[in-house]
């Protein structure tokens, strides 16, 4: 059941972005008057799953889910019409229309990509409001268990101050992500400041080792249930730790060095149970453990029971508006560091990344409305971002010879426009099997 929802999250979003990006090519080219041969979802090779010809345009779905397209007649693309574009050239025909209307098709689709992504954003910030802890309210630090995080400097009870020299204001799902590309952190450590650089390979380093998060807030040990063959049938689901041993164990983290001192012992432990402290003994086996598996506390749980301070900005519709905007602005300027990161050899970025697996298991395995649209604007931005990249058979690429036509005057030869819009489809196909071969390497290793 897990798989399939998250197969449906993957092809519901992707659907979207991909029927929406092609819109943004199609709107404007039939305002413009400029024919359009197809209209498809995924691409038909050879035959479609669906398909009805309306007027002069044949819509349809193809069998292979690696994107869409919209057949432009008079229009150089990867279908390599030759016998069309050797005949006259006809008013209808995107070659016919001058270079700005030509323009304006080129960059629907990354228009709408951009646009979805803000909307998105804005709908967002309506209607969940931001949730999370302040970085002032964050008493005993972040979580560090990340070996590659801890090498660089960092541990477990620090707080972090700034990246880049930006403050961090809070503690939210971004914190992460500006982490993976800073170049220095500032901390604070037994209420010292402290300055970290950030290794010029962290990505790559990070590349290496089981997926671990690079900072979180800490969390207390919740019994979820206790194991079959557990020999602590005294601890029940939802049960709180709060001490072992008679020593405090507020946190996970805590607990587990706790136990880890206590191999093979008879301890008691003090846990919290319908709000009140009980004492019930429990068994450390070999490992350090209890024969439990962990449950997990929301953020209004935590906050009621006096971890954290936990804040919320609810929106009205009109101030929704900047909130959503900024946080696209934020993820686009994100991404695009994400990128430079990329094509900076000595990062060793490119090793992370991914094709349509990496892409697939982003979504989670149960549903939730306000994931799916996180992780639906974010792919939109980089859609976006990468259809602008200046390859030829990228929209990208045709913007880059429509500017030089525009600014020049002279119109690239068709023969120059088909030879590099061969060079484009080899360089897609590239790094398309250089992704998707990183998926299935990091699939046979593990990593």
């Amino acid at each position: 059941m897990d798989i399939v929802i998250k197969l449906s999250q993957f092809l519901m979003s992707l659907s979207l972005l991909i029927i929406l990006h092609e819109l943004g090519h199609f709107i404007p080219a039939k305002l413009f008057k400029t024919r359009v041969e197809k209209f498809y979802l995924f691409f038909d090779v050879k035959f479609s799953l669906l398909k009805k010809k309306i007027g002069e345009t044949e819509y349809g779905i193809g069998w292979l889910p690696l994107g869409g397209y919209v057949k432009i007649l008079g229009m150089i693309d990867e279908s390599m019409d030759k016998e069309q574009m050797a005949l006259p050239p006809q008013p209808w025909e995107f070659r016919s229309k001058p270079a700005w209307q030509r323009l304006i098709i080129m960059l629907g689709g990354v228009t709408v990509n951009f646009v979805l992504a803000f909307i998105i954003y804005i709908g967002m910030a309506f209607a969940y409001g931001e949730m999370f802890v302040a970085t002032k309210d964050l008493k005993d630090g972040l979580l560090i268990e990340n070996p590659v995080m801890q090498q660089a400097g960092f541990q477990t009870g620090d707080k972090i101050l700034a990246i880049d020299g930006e403050p961090l204001e809070r503690v939210d799902s971004q914190m992460n992500a500006q982490i993976l590309m800073a170049k220095e952190v500032v901390i604070e450590r037994n209420g010292v400041s402290k300055t970290i650089a950030m290794p010029i390979d962290f990505v790559d380093q990070l590349s290496k080792i089981e997926k671990v998060s690079l900072a979180t807030i800490r969390m207390p040990f919740v019994v979820g249930a206790v194991s079959e063959g557990s020999k602590n049938k005294t601890l029940q689901p939802k049960d709180i730790v709060l001490r072992l041993n008679e020593e405090p164990a507020k946190y996970m983290d805590q607990a587990r060095t706790i136990l880890e001192k206590n191999k093979n012992k008879l301890i008691v432990a003090g846990v919290l149970r319908n709000d009140q402290e009980i004492q019930v003994p429990v068994q450390v086996d070999a490992d350090g453990k209890l024969g439990v598996q962990l449950g997990a506390l929301d953020l209004k749980s935590l906050e009621k029971l006096g971890y954290y301070k936990v804040s919320k900005h609810e929106f009205g519709f009109f101030e929704s508006f900047p909130i959503g905007i900024q946080k696209g602005a934020d993820q686009l300027v994100g991404y695009g560091k994400q990128l430079k990161m990329i094509f900076n050899p000595e990062t060793k970025a490119y090793k992370q990344v991914g094709g349509f697996a990496a892409i697939f298991n982003i979504f989670p395995s149960s549903w939730s409305w306000e994931v799916f649209w996180n992780i639906t604007a974010l792919l939109s931005i980089m859609l976006g971002v990468m259809n602008l990249l200046p390859i030829p058979a990228l929209d990208g690429g045709h913007v880059v010879f429509l500017l030089f036509e525009i600014i020049s005057g002279k119109k690239p030869s068709e023969k120059f426009l088909e030879n590099a819009q061969m060079v484009g489809i080899v360089l897609l196909i590239s790094l398309l099997l250089f992704a998707n071969g990183n998926d299935i390497y990091k699939a046979i290793v593990g990593k």
